[in-house]
């Protein structure tokens, strides 16, 4: 049996590095180093297991099996064909290949894939003159080819589909945000469920659902179904039937209220049904409200964290309107509440004409944003600060 650790890296979006790594350490990985927009680390097969199923801000585990220098394609194609690719996959089994290219003289990803399948195939029907087929959708084996200069990494992909795709959701409602941004979002505003939490522009109610999970300590990979390790021939699957009870031991009843609101009828019926999908129906209240008619759901504050209009979805002229209703609701209905949100357009974020305490730098999709917080202290920063002191 080989003990020898797995090499990984994690893939993520920018901006949730740092947290990936916390997740990557909490799930038992060694060696961690932070990446642009990945973690890298050494694991053993439970351990990899554990990252998929647990890791909220991870979009793919990989695990390299081959590194070689490749100046050219024929160094690549050389390197990939020594590699013993029947240790991983027969001729009867399917295989995809994904390339990433950057200051390499093989310029074209679509190039280093198919060189890649070339030596892959050629050495299988050298040995028993049949080939593996290419299927993009479900293979066998998912192979990733990251190139950097003259370096050439191979790794296979343990995750199948992204891992922002939970398995809750049945179909995308409005410009959402992914699962994984979602989640990253909660846990970069270090919500726990320890307060009440709100989002007034739900949407499809994707933040509600990553919310309740992180609340209730539900691992990312619950309701998933597949993974790409699962047709491995190495696969375990008792040690993944393990890793998945000691997991889901660990969830517990929803320790705060959860509330959300939109004044979109359709997005709200299509949270609705996805919230009823994954039987958080007693867990989350929905509200068909516009936010300037929105009050605070409860007393004593709270969180918000939301992911209001921007770009394209709103008119750049209602824009700044918008965000300043925003700001003035928040105000004068959401005294004590902390409120998070996130948007591409800086110029509307000063609409909002309230002084935010944080600022953290994300993308959605190709979007550039800003995740920022706003304090709604009750009173004036200072009269609280002199008050702590006197009650101190």
């Amino acid at each position: 049996m080989n003990l020898d650790p797995l090499n990984l890296i994690i893939k993520t979006q920018a901006g949730l590095e740092e947290l990936l790594a916390q997740e990557v350490a909490a799930a038992g990985a060694g060696e961690i180093q932070i990446l642009k927009r990945a973690v890298k680390c050494t694991a053993d097969k439970a351990t990899l297991y554990r990252l998929n199923y647990t890791c909220r801000t991870a979009l793919r585990v990989l695990k390299e099996i081959a590194a070689f220098e490749a100046p050219d394609e024929q160094a690549l194609y050389q390197g990939v064909k020594n590699f013993d690719w029947s240790s991983l996959i027969s001729e009867k089994q399917s295989l995809a290949i994904n390339a990433t290219v950057s200051n390499s003289q093989m310029s074209h990803s679509h190039f280093v894939s198919l060189k890649t399948k070339d030596a892959i195939v050629d050495q299988f029907r050298e040995k028993t003159g049949l080939r593996p087929n290419v299927d993009l959708d479900k293979p066998d084996l998912r192979i990733h080819v990251h190139i950097y200069g003259e370096q050439c990494s191979i790794l296979t992909d343990s995750s199948g589909d992204s891992l922002h795709k939970r398995g809750y959701r049945t179909m995308q409602g409005l410009a959402p945000i992914n699962e994984v941004l979602a989640s990253g979002m909660i846990m970069h505003t270090g919500w726990d469920g320890s307060t009440d939490l709100l989002d007034p522009l739900c949407g499809s109610g994707t933040l509600l659902c990553e919310a309740d999970m992180i609340a209730r300590k539900i691992p990312a990979g619950f309701f998933r179904e597949d993974y790409g390790f699962f047709r491995w021939n190495d696969f375990d699957a008792q040690l993944w039937k393990k890793i998945v009870k000691e997991e889901n031991s660990k969830i517990r009843p929803v320790p705060c209220n959860i509330f959300g609101s939109d004044i979109n009828q359709r997005a709200l019926a299509l949270a609705a049904e996805v919230i009823e999908n994954a039987d958080f129906t007693k867990d989350i209240q929905l509200k068909h409200v516009a936010f300037e008619n929105s009050k605070a759901p409860v007393e004593g504050g709270g969180t918000i964290i939301t992911n209001p209009p921007y770009g394209e979805r709103i008119k750049k002229d209602d824009l700044n309107a918008f965000y300043k209703m925003i700001g003035d609701i928040l105000k004068t209905h959401y005294t004590g509440w902390d409120a998070w949100m996130i948007s591409s357009d800086f110029s509307a974020l000063k609409s909002v004409g309230l002084r935010t305490s944080r600022k953290i730098h994300l993308f959605n999709g190709p979007l550039e944003c800003r995740f920022v917080k706003y304090e709604m202290y009750r009173g004036s920063k200072k009269t609280k600060a002199e008050k702590a002191e006197e009650e101190g």
